[in-house]
């Protein structure tokens, strides 16, 4: 069992952190300056695990901005001097204080890795320092159990995944460094960050702290214990989702295992959370679900979710429980060279087979407590490129929303849809015609002429029903029977974002 991390958790203190946060905005170190120092490919290079560049880049620079980043972004030992001078108003005791690192006579050595973190959001474009343990580069090796984790991939993923609405309270549960709480306060009046980690919670204070947010509020505990009886009109949630095998020998890292067998953290947030949700509030969660024993993974998914809420699933990708057990083993750190990688890899195929999953799925879940008597409920498998998905999502709801009502009265075309027509050579006849979506999920669409002759009539100036009834005489069609050709697939593609609603 990999042993716990021989750092002590950072000490958020308020004075402290507005000293550090000023020094490191006279520094400036964010992405972008930093990446122009020492260069686009080695920034790059860092990402996939590779320091080097970026440390022959800046061998000679003893400047605030490439000690800084060598000491926090890096996680190197430094000489005290320059990081003296690199942090005039906090100082290196100040630094000690904070818990971000140790010092001698001579040299300042990080504890933590404090990055900059760029997002973008409906507001436009912003950046956060996040402060976290430091990684496997830095520590050479595998990760302790109790290792808090930086803003991941999956972080990304669930930030560019919420919803953006104004709310009035806000749940992040499962916060680690803070990151989704820091994204939801944007557009929260309170937001309540939780987890069953005080040293992820002494990260996610501290960040606030640095980033000058104080509309959050941190409390331990597991799962929806620390917010008993509460209820909130937003839930956002990267829970510790990851199947991990229950035998001795497997690590299990508090930022991403929840201590049960399968996907059964996964079904016990998804069964709870609708009883913390205001009317009309939503759920958003990344997870894992187990195709098992005949019955497939979406399915298994939409049983969990009581039948009277919305339910919005995209599965992402499905992987084989050989993929998933090498994915999740290299992520703590453990590669095929090192001895501990067949013992572990073995762990996780035995807990697969002798629990019969033959695949195991990975995606975003929204759900919505509506007061829609015909609930929402849609899941699909969408592999393609996908950008603003958040946004994407509220006007797939917004949409359902008005279909409840009817079919509205006029549609028009969404500015980033497109129409390809394919044909063959010499005929003047698409063979295919499809609609494409430049943004949201990126669909493609294959419709008919009709449809097509529709779409491209949808201008708002003309109804729906003008549309239709010229189409029929166009196509020589009795109207009855083309509405009931068209009518559900008009409504498909209002609900995919490809046409939309007249005022």
């Amino acid at each position: 069992m990999t042993a716990v991390s021989d750092t002590l958790a950072p000490v958020p203190d308020p004075l402290h952190s507005a000293a550090l946060a000023a020094d490191l905005d006279a520094a400036d170190l964010r992405s972008e300056p930093l990446r122009r120092l020492w260069g686009e490919e080695a920034d790059d290079a860092l990402a996939r695990g590779m320091r080097e560049p970026i440390l022959r880049a800046i061998a000679d620079d003893t400047g605030a901005l490439a000690t800084l980043g060598r000491l926090f972004v890096l996680g190197m030992t430094q000489p005290r001097e320059p990081v003296a001078a690199a942090l005039p108003r906090l100082g290196v005791d100040g630094l000690v204080a904070l818990r971000l690192a140790t010092v001698d006579a001579d040299t300042v050595t990080p504890t933590a890795l404090l990055r900059p973190q760029s997002f973008v959001d409906a507001d436009g474009v912003g950046e956060w320092w996040i402060a976290s343990d430091l990684d496997e580069v830095a520590l050479d090796g595998a990760l302790p159990d109790d290792h808090v984790l930086g803003v991941g991939g999956a972080s990304r993923t669930l930030a560019e995944t919420i919803v953006p609405i104004e709310v009035d309270r806000a749940l992040d549960l499962g916060t680690g460094c803070g990151i989704q709480a820091l994204l939801v306060a944007r557009r929260a009046g309170r937001v309540i960050a939780t987890d069953i980690s005080a040293r992820a919670l002494a990260f996610a204070e501290l960040n606030a702290h640095l980033n000058g947010v104080a509309n959050i509020e941190f409390r331990q505990g597991s799962m929806f214990e620390p917010v008993a009886g509460e209820a909130f009109d937003l839930i956002v949630s990267n829970p510790p989702f990851v199947i991990t095998p229950r035998v001795d020998g497997v690590p299990a890292y508090e930022y991403r295992d929840g201590g049960l067998v399968g996907d059964a953290l996964v079904e016990q947030f998804v069964r709870t959370a609708p009883t913390f949700l205001t009317e009309n509030g939503i759920v958003q969660l990344l997870g894992n679900w187990e195709s098992k024993a005949g019955v497939g993974g979406l399915a298994r998914l939409e049983a969990w979710v009581p039948a009277e809420l919305d339910l919005w699933v995209i599965e992402r990708e499905e992987l084989s429980p050989l993929g998933y057990a090498e994915l999740w083993i290299r992520d703590g750190g453990t590669t095929p060279r090192d001895s501990g990688f067949t013992p572990l890899l073995t762990a996780w195929l035995d807990d697969f087979a002798a629990r019969g999953v033959t695949s195991i799925g990975f995606g975003y879940v929204l759900m919505r407590r509506g007061s829609s008597g015909d609930p929402l409920r849609r899941t699909e498998k969408i592999g393609q490129h996908v950008s603003n998905v958040g946004a994407a999502l509220a006007t797939g709801l917004a949409a359902y929303d008005v279909l409840t009502q009817g079919m509205p009265a006029t549609l028009t075309v969404a500015a980033d849809v497109t129409e390809a027509r394919h044909l063959l050579p010499g005929n003047d006849d698409p063979s295919v015609i499809e609609l494409r979506q430049g943004g949201g999920f990126s669909r493609t669409i294959a419709v008919d002429p009709a449809l097509a002759g529709l779409v491209g009539a949808c201008d708002g100036e003309l109804t729906v029903g003008q549309i239709v009834a010229a189409l029929a005489d166009l196509f020589d069609v009795p109207l009855a029977e083309l509405w009931a050709d068209l009518e559900p697939r008009i409504r498909a593609l209002i609900l995919d974002g490809i046409l939309l609603p007249g005022e």
